[in-house]
């Protein structure tokens, strides 16, 4: 027996990329309905063999639905996650909106399971940041061995988490820059993408911070352990899909480079490819469209008594968005739902 799913923002990156990934890990779905703005109303999107047609989110009636994967953004979340959870169908939101309510859980399945039971307050799980889920599936391990206390991140993000407009942004871009006679002024960055890189993901905080880079704290305390510190720098680069972060943890006790490599290689959803010679290493273009977090220069820090550097890759619009949701979800099905 299997389950009445949702998936809102099913034209979109993300809401497409939730389809595939529900059709490839044979997620047991009995009905699915796929809902969009009334501006892609009747839209097609391919869910496994099958074309379906899209059904206006505005109208649709959530009551007897068992899960709802929402991928509308935070200002249509805030008005459809509160009508489909109070109808009894719990929302997996891959927006900001709820990350940072205490009512409602933050997950990634491969750190925090157990956190999942606190969904019944709201009937509603927060999916995290891209940036934060691929730094925190490695850092769990690491800190269940030898205590992280400090986190020092700078991201190289790529445009597919800015939509299907800041990828579309860079190709335009790119191409103009061979046609002399073409010219595309930034629209949905704040500068040039193309050949360049951006030190700015989201409005700037009062304290010189990102909004990217404070999600990225507070999601990691919220995540792993609010203990931890953690400070990031996080850069657009143009890359079309998938994130690397450059990771510097400090930790209580020390931890040899070897175990550090040793404990990532037996963890939940990393793959270590980790060779000192040229291209031993993995790169954003290498794990797109892949499942996995890859983790690559594992190295001592020798500044500091107690410090790692590791290089962190993986597709954003799979385990940063889409991937995790479905994790989520599988996880909901088992823990809570019970029905397969």
């Amino acid at each position: 027996m299997g389950y009445r799913v949702v998936v809102a923002g099913a034209t979109g990156n993300v809401g497409r990329e939730m389809l595939n990934i529900l059709a490839e890990r044979q997620f047991p779905v009995d009905e699915l309905a796929v809902l969009a703005s009334r501006r892609s109303l009747g839209t097609e999107v391919s869910f496994g063999d099958k074309t379906l047609t899209t059904k206006d989110i505005d109208t649709f009636d959530f009551t007897g639905w068992d899960m709802a994967l929402f991928a509308i953004g935070s200002d249509a979340t805030k008005t459809y996650a509160s009508i489909a959870a109070e109808a009894g169908c719990v929302v997996i939101d891959n927006s900001s909106l709820y990350r940072y309510d205490a009512d409602v859980p933050l997950i990634v399945p491969e750190v925090n399971a157990d956190a999942i039971m606190g969904y019944s307050k709201k009937n509603i799980i927060a999916n995290p940041n891209c940036s934060t889920a691929q730094m925190v599936v490695a850092l769990k391990p690491l800190h269940d061995r030898a205590t992280i206390k400090r986190v020092v991140v700078s991201t190289y993000q790529s445009v597919s988490g800015a939509g299907k407009e800041g990828m579309d942004e860079l190709w335009d871009q790119t191409k103009a820059i061979y046609n002399p006679t073409s010219d595309v002024p930034p629209k949905k960055f704040q500068k040039q993408i193309a050949f360049n890189v951006i030190p700015q993901i989201d409005v700037f905080m009062e304290d010189g911070t990102t909004k990217e880079e404070w999600k990225m704290m507070v999601e990691t305390k919220k995540i792993v352990d609010p203990s931890i510190k953690v400070t990031a720098t996080c850069v657009r680069v143009p890359v079309f899909v998938g994130h690397a972060e450059a990771v510097n943890i400090e930790t209580e006790d020390f931890l040899d480079e070897d175990e550090a490599r040793d404990i990532l290689r037996e963890a939940p959803g990393i793959m270590v490819i980790d060779k000192r010679e040229d291209g031993g290493y993995v790169s954003p273009v290498e794990c797109a469209g892949d499942y996995a977090t890859f983790i690559s220069r594992i190295r001592q820090d020798s500044t500091i008594d107690n410090g790692l550097n590791f290089w962190c890759v993986s597709d954003n619009l799979r385990k940063g968005a889409a991937l995790n949701a479905v994790q989520i979800a599988e996880l909901l099905g088992t823990r809570v739902l019970q029905k397969g």
